[in-house]
């Protein structure tokens, strides 16, 4: 469907995305109600049903669309991510972010799957197919780096890349219940310690 609007409808649904988002990440999707994102992005209801046919409609676009936003806002994505430094700035990064919103973190993948992940089967699909996206696309960062020789040959990266997407996410959810950061960084910490690990001669500090 998105390929079939106009430029003006694009830009319109676009916009109520955008509200959907900003509001999940303030209130939750169960805080969230469709007239609520109406309001915001200031359409009418038969635009907003017009481009999403029901609440769910609309998370699961919401989801789609956070899939393809990096997962620490404002950071580059994962693929850029093939050194040691590149990884311990994105992990800073990330810590950082939760710093500034005090702990309440935005609406990401991780804080989306925490309130959806059980709820049905569809958005549960969305937000794998999402995670499994960030997990190539670390793949593909330490790839680059084992192909370098910054990794040992035979070191198994889907398991690293795995450790480095659930340090952030289960980091992210305990700071945000915590309203405090440590946790956050004690999991960004273990984890690029143990990819650390890996490295030739490993003996030095991530």
């Amino acid at each position: 469907m998105t390929q079939r609007l106009t430029r003006k409808g694009q830009a319109t649904r676009e916009r109520i995305l955008q509200a959907a988002t900003e509001l999940i990440a303030r209130q939750g999707v169960a805080g969230t109600g469709t007239e609520d994102v109406r309001k915001a992005a200031g359409v009418s209801g038969s635009q907003l049903y017009h481009y999403f046919d029901s609440k769910q409609a609309l998370i699961r676009a919401v989801i789609t669309r956070q899939a393809d936003a990096a997962p620490v806002p404002d950071q580059p994505m994962m693929g850029t991510l093939d050194s040691f430094g590149a990884l311990r700035a994105w992990a800073d990064a990330a810590i950082e972010r939760q710093e500034q919103n005090d702990g309440r973190g935005d609406c990401t993948l991780g804080s989306l799957a925490g309130e959806l992940g059980a709820a049905d089967e569809d958005s549960r699909a969305d937000l794998s197919n999402g995670f499994l996206r960030w997990q190539s696309l670390l793949n593909a960062s330490l790839l680059a780096m084992r192909d370098r020789g910054e990794l040992r040959a035979g070191t198994d990266l889907d398991e690293l890349s795995l450790a480095l997407l659930t340090a952030l996410q289960g980091g992210s959810l305990l700071s945000q219940t915590l309203r405090d950061t440590r946790p956050l960084r004690a999991a960004l910490n273990a984890a690029l310690a143990y990819v650390h690990s890996f490295a030739p001669g490993d003996g030095t500090k991530p």
